[in-house]
């Protein structure tokens, strides 16, 4: 049996849709991609829940919205969708602008973002255009956690276990 490989180049860019995508993932993105991740990309596929969350190294109150973050990577090849907080984050991890991230912002669903992606060292990075020194990483620790830090938010770092098995 022969089945043809779907390249992720075939399947158009996801963006978000006008006031985010609400209570529920959008359908897959990627679902159909065959393409095998390429060399260096960490494995971060299926579905995501926050474990723990830190704020400038001290614990988040028991109210605040990490712990009840969700969120829903694909990965095809060099490319890599993230659905989280209502948004769509499609990009090449690639190192270019061009193939990065052109979306909206979680906070308002309205305000531009470009954001390059690259893999390095193990980790998927995102570098907002424009804004210097800010690095948003997620990699796998030894216990197979996501560890997700943004230096911005007041330095989070947030561990997230995987509820569901890659697509």
């Amino acid at each position: 049996m022969y089945c043809a490989i779907v390249n992720a180049n075939e399947i158009p860019v996801a963006h978000t849709p006008s006031g985010g995508y609400g209570e529920h993932f959008p359908p897959l993105i990627l679902g159909n991609c065959t393409e095998p991740l390429i060399e260096g990309a960490p494995d971060l596929r299926g579905i995501w829940k926050t474990v723990s969350a830190t704020r400038g190294g001290e614990p988040v109150p028991s109210d605040d919205r990490l712990l009840s973050y969700t969120e829903r990577i694909e990965q095809c090849g060099n490319r890599i969708v993230d659905c989280g907080g209502g948004t769509v984050a499609d990009a090449r991890a690639d190192g270019t602008e061009e193939n990065g991230v052109h979306d909206v912002s979680v906070f308002d669903y309205t305000t531009p973002i470009h954001v390059i992606a690259t893999y390095e060292d193990g980790a998927f990075v995102l570098r907002p255009v424009g804004i210097p020194g800010i690095e948003v990483r997620r990699e796998l620790d030894a216990d197979g956690h996501m560890i997700w830090t943004r230096p911005d938010m007041g330095g989070i770092r947030v561990v997230l276990e995987r509820v569901s098995p890659p697509r």
